[in-house]
């Protein structure tokens, strides 16, 4: 099982470098009530030189895209929150590891936009998602959220419900991973990962 933090982690949240189990939020924002928060998810590997993060600045862009989507204040400069991930790893002395900045909503029990927004890059170490062998996978019953129902491009925190339903099926029913397919019947992705298929190779 994974541990994401302990006594000793550190994480970065609104501002501030700060323990892990001394961060609080906010019962009332739309982030944990309705799903209305944006997310990434970055890795970072250990090099023969020293711990890069891959692609760090297009994850950041897509964050911001993803925000400016939905309407989520975006106050924050991709070029420092780079900087400031690859601090969160030294702090924690993290190698091969995966990254989570977040965005959540200020308090707000409305179906409205927030006016404010809240940032945390948290980070914990984590070793090939799913392994090296080879999945066994079970075509989903649930289908990839139709693009003309929501913004697709956006990682938004609530659009992964559809990915956690799709995923338990297919393990509650033995398999390792689940296949979704659009609403056309057409392959579209798995929960937490694309499709690449190898012609001729």
């Amino acid at each position: 099982m994974i541990m994401y933090y302990n006594e000793s982690t550190i994480i970065y949240y609104n501002g501030e470098f700060r323990k892990a189990t001394e961060a609080k939020g906010n019962l009332y924002d739309q982030t944990l009530h309705y799903g209305y928060g944006v997310f990434e998810g970055i890795r970072a590997y250990h090099t023969e030189k020293c711990v890069r993060i891959f692609k760090a600045k297009e994850h950041f862009d897509r964050m911001q895209f993803s925000c400016e989507a939905i309407g989520i204040p975006y106050p924050y400069n991709n070029e420092e929150l780079v900087a400031i991930s690859y601090e969160v790893l030294e702090r924690n002395k993290f190698k091969n590891a995966y990254l989570r900045p977040l965005v959540t909503c200020t308090p707000n029990m409305n179906l409205t936009r927030g006016k404010g927004s809240q940032l945390l890059i948290a980070a914990w170490e984590w070793g090939a998602y799913l392994g090296e062998k080879l999945l066994r996978l079970k075509t989903s019953s649930y289908r990839r959220i139709n693009p003309s129902s929501f913004v697709v491009a956006a990682k938004v925190s609530g659009h992964y419900v559809n990915s956690i339903m799709a995923s338990q099926e297919a393990k509650d029913a033995g398999f390792d991973e689940a296949l979704l397919l659009d609403i056309d019947g057409f392959v579209a992705e798995g929960p937490g990962a694309n499709i690449f298929i190898q012609q001729d190779g």
